[in-house]
């Protein structure tokens, strides 16, 4: 049986004026394509070129396995161009989980527009505070906000994102404005539970190095939006991510506290189990478009009361 190659082979004789010239074309001896080219006779049964002859002349039977050669190869070469197409398609389930709030306010609405824009794609998105580190593969990509464990995942960052310990004016025109951490023992303070994290230890640092503090929380939830609410309503201090307290500070519904301190990033990054080369379309470009949203930090553009 002859193969894709055997054509491609023939079509290139039947190209050049001799078989010379066919022999230059694909860089090997004037001999051995006439080996070869005998060997396709043989195959076959039929004579494909005229001989003797000093020019490559067809015969009727080398006219029909050209004629048909050309559609073969046509066929296969379109059939190439539309596996290409496919393996570059956004298609399939694309599964994501996130964090809650931040899920709710960026990840849910990209989401559901990226599907939008492709009607052969279906959307999976989970919302949770606590993940589960030993399934996270389970899911093409894990939106995550804190302090990055051991993973064997592939880590994608988003955006820059840092952490801020904040309260009400009205708070703080009752309580006062603490100067240092450790006055913070002397104050409300509220505490997300979140990630496993031991959010009772809010670990600063400053120009005279680190100065960790434990707070004893008199409120605590794992609902990030719950615990924002608490604090703008004066119940007390808390620590939240820019992201998500930004815009109240820039408002002034919240003030932040102790600037001259710092608290560990909270970068938000992507997590994958897949390399780049080996993630598919749906999950990468869905990469692509966090990356061109998120890195533009949208929680700075405009400011807005809680």
């Amino acid at each position: 049986m002859i193969s894709s190659d055997d054509l491609y082979f023939f079509r290139t004789i039947a190209a050049h004026a001799t078989l010379a010239a066919a022999a230059r074309a694909m860089n090997v001896t004037p001999p051995s394509v006439t080996q070869r080219l005998k060997g396709l006779e043989q195959k076959l049964g039929v004579s494909l070129i005229l001989r003797p002859s000093r020019q490559v002349s067809l015969t009727d039977e080398g006219s029909l396995l050209l004629s048909r050669a050309e559609k073969i190869l046509a066929e296969l070469a379109g059939l190439q161009s539309a596996m290409d197409d496919r393996r570059q398609m956004v298609r399939g389930k694309l599964r994501v989980l996130a964090p809650l709030g931040f899920g709710n306010d960026y990840i849910a609405p990209l989401l559901g527009d990226y599907a939008a824009q492709h009607e052969n794609l279906e959307v999976e998105l989970t919302l949770s505070d606590d993940p589960h580190w030993a399934t996270l593969h389970k899911w093409d990509l894990v939106i995550f906000i804190g302090e990055l464990r051991d993973s064997s995942m592939h880590c994608i960052r988003l955006a820059a994102n840092r952490r801020f310990i904040c309260a009400s004016p009205g708070y703080l025109s009752r309580r006062g404005m603490p100067t240092a951490p450790e006055q913070l023992a002397n104050h409300d303070c509220i505490a997300l539970r979140e990630n496993s994290e031991d959010v009772t230890l809010w670990r600063f640092s400053g120009q005279k190095g680190d100065c960790p503090q434990r707070i004893a929380p008199r409120l605590s939830s794992n609902e990030g939006r719950v615990v924002k609410e608490w604090a703008l309503a004066g119940r007390g201090i808390i620590m939240r991510s820019e992201w998500d307290v930004l815009p109240q500070i820039n408002a002034g519904s919240l003030v932040r506290l102790l600037p001259e301190y710092q608290l560990p990033d909270a970068d938000i990054v992507a997590l994958t189990g897949a390399a780049l080369r080996e993630r598919s379309p749906r999950t990468q470009k869905f990469i692509d478009l966090l990356r061109e949203k998120l890195s533009s930090r949208p929680w700075e553009r405009e400011p807005r009361a809680g």
